[in-house]
């Protein structure tokens, strides 16, 4: 080999080898511009979503007491969502059970006898329907019930028409998506192999070839 083909080979060596190091030295900027191009995007695709909630209240009678009145809100809240329920408020909610068992959620309040209907949905009159037709239902089964469990169950207050949506806006899911590639482009460098030079890939020692073998014992 030349003298000039020799150097050229060197040069084709440290040009590889700098462009890798840029390749590492670029993965991290890659991938937060990637993912904050992937999160704004989806965050400007996805459709806005609007939370509505309305509140039911279990009151005791004179045939029960506190104490059974909040025990008896823990059941109510627990079967606010079953078919039974929804399958009564899906007329007057407009969607059918299926969705309203998807995107409607009870909460029960440890201190007090109310549950709380949160619905979901794109728009905010349907959010809001859907929760006061799901407290309703659940009232009429309290009503339906209030000679055996001694309780009465009242819609406490309406779903109001929520005026923003719940959903993250496109710059916080840009953000996230930042974040999350960052994050998975500093793991890529960390977990990428490592090689060791072509003379060191172990810990021993070469083994001698024959003729040195042999010159070693004359």
């Amino acid at each position: 080999m030349t003298t000039t083909q020799s150097l050229a080979v060197r040069r084709a060596i440290g040009w590889l080898t700098r462009l890798k190091r840029t390749r590492r030295r670029w993965l991290v900027p890659a991938a937060v511009l990637l993912g904050v191009l992937a999160g704004g995007g989806y965050g400007l695709l996805k459709s806005p979503e609007y939370a509505a909630t309305s509140y039911v209240v279990v009151v005791p009678t004179a045939k029960s007491d506190p104490a059974g009145a909040m025990g008896l809100a823990q059941a109510y809240g627990r079967v606010a969502t079953d078919i039974a329920v929804v399958g009564d408020a899906q007329v007057a909610a407009g969607v059918p059970a299926a969705t309203l068992r998807a995107n409607v959620q009870a909460v029960t309040s440890p201190d007090a006898p109310m549950i709380a209907v949160t619905a979901r949905a794109p728009e905010a009159a349907t959010a809001a329907g859907m929760a006061d037709s799901v407290a309703r239902a659940l009232v009429q089964k309290g009503t339906h019930t209030e000679t055996s469990t001694g309780v009465k169950v009242l819609q406490f207050t309406r779903a109001a028409l929520p005026t923003s949506p719940v959903s993250p806006s496109a710059s916080l899911s840009a953000l996230v998506g930042g974040c999350a590639g960052g994050l998975l482009g500093g793991l890529a460098l960390l977990v990428r192999p490592r090689y060791a030079p072509r003379g060191r890939r172990t810990g021993y020692g070469s083994v001698p070839g024959p003729v040195a073998q042999q010159e070693a014992l004359v």
